[in-house]
């Protein structure tokens, strides 16, 4: 009797643990987390000497549970497409792990909560940034991958808005510094989504997504905007210190890494194959954090405004 009742309690706790594991490829955990990273990174570069944790928390939490509603909307939409491709087939859609239904219950309830959470517990302009990039990522994203090779670009505007959701949390404004965070984030992703496509092309084209290396003339494009992004990441990197925002330990790191991610584009460029295109592509998901890692690092809480007002002396 006890050897039964132990039996299906194991069951139970291993029926929960893949129901887990389930729900975080529906929302592509990891991709979800590397969101949430940047707008906690926006929380603290807008942050002045004494940063608000319970704020960054919430920030996060809220635009976690949003980016998470947008990548399992995303895969409910895609579920055909996807068990084309052998690098998602085995998502919990297309596997038939979980029915559509299932996965937009719990998408919906992800972004309820999101939406809920940063405008209740943050500010009302953090919620409504984070509904836009929800609805940028479903509505434009999402149906242009199969129409146009802009999707890219539409992709990397919806990627750049999460540090602008962190740096709102704290100021209750853009200015500035959260604009170069966001034009950084958008630069990044140009090398990192290219190469990733240049990748599996083979794959997308099977399952009839429009991507930049399938179309005539797009491999060389392909290769040629990973350089020039990864070239003018180096100036947009170094306009923090312009801002006064991080200091000159940052900016040493900053070129270094910046002139390695560079040379991998250069290699990519150069030898045009998947080995040096993964090549590029793991650098990029290297190169964004340390660089972001090392801004925080060597912050300059005191000052972060482009321009400084002088008040008028009264005699």
């Amino acid at each position: 009797m006890a050897d039964t009742a132990t039996s299906s309690t194991t069951s139970r706790q291993s029926s929960a643990a893949g129901l887990l594991s389930l729900y975080a490829d529906l929302i592509k955990l990891r991709l979800s987390l590397l969101v949430v990273f940047t707008a906690g990174i926006g929380c603290i570069m807008a942050s002045g000497p004494v940063i608000d944790w319970p704020l960054v928390l919430w920030t996060v939490a809220g635009t976690l549970a949003c980016a998470a509603a947008a990548n399992a909307i995303n895969q409910v939409v895609e579920t055909r497409r996807d068990a084309m491709m052998d690098r998602t087939r085995n998502r919990p859609l297309p596997s038939g792990h979980l029915s559509p239904a299932h996965g937009w219950v719990i998408a919906m309830l992800l972004a309820y909560a999101g939406v809920a959470i940063l405008a209740l517990l943050v500010n009302l302009f953090a919620a409504g940034l984070a509904l836009l990039t929800l609805l940028l990522y479903v509505l434009a994203y999402t149906p242009l991958k199969p129409l146009s090779t802009l999707n890219t670009l539409v992709g990397a505007v919806v990627g750049a808005i999460p540090p602008l959701i962190g740096w709102v949390a704290v100021r209750g404004q853009l200015d500035i510094g959260g604009w170069v965070l966001a034009a950084i984030l958008f630069m990044w992703q140009l090398p990192h989504f290219l190469s990733l496509a240049w990748m599996y092309r083979e794959q997308y084209e099977r399952a009839g997504f429009r991507m930049l290396p399938s179309v005539q003339g797009g491999e060389q494009a392909v290769c040629q905007t990973t350089v020039v992004s990864a070239v003018m990441l180096l100036p947009l990197s170094l306009l923090i210190v312009s801002l006064r925002m991080a200091g000159i330990a940052y900016a040493i790191f900053a070129i270094l890494v910046g002139i390695w991610f560079v040379w991998k584009a250069v290699q990519f460029y150069r030898n045009r194959s998947r080995s040096t295109a993964r090549r590029a592509f793991l650098a990029s998901l290297l190169y964004l954090p340390l660089l972001l890692l090392a801004m925080v690092f060597n912050r300059i809480p005191q000052a972060s405004e482009l321009f400084i007002v002088l008040e008028p002396v009264t005699p």
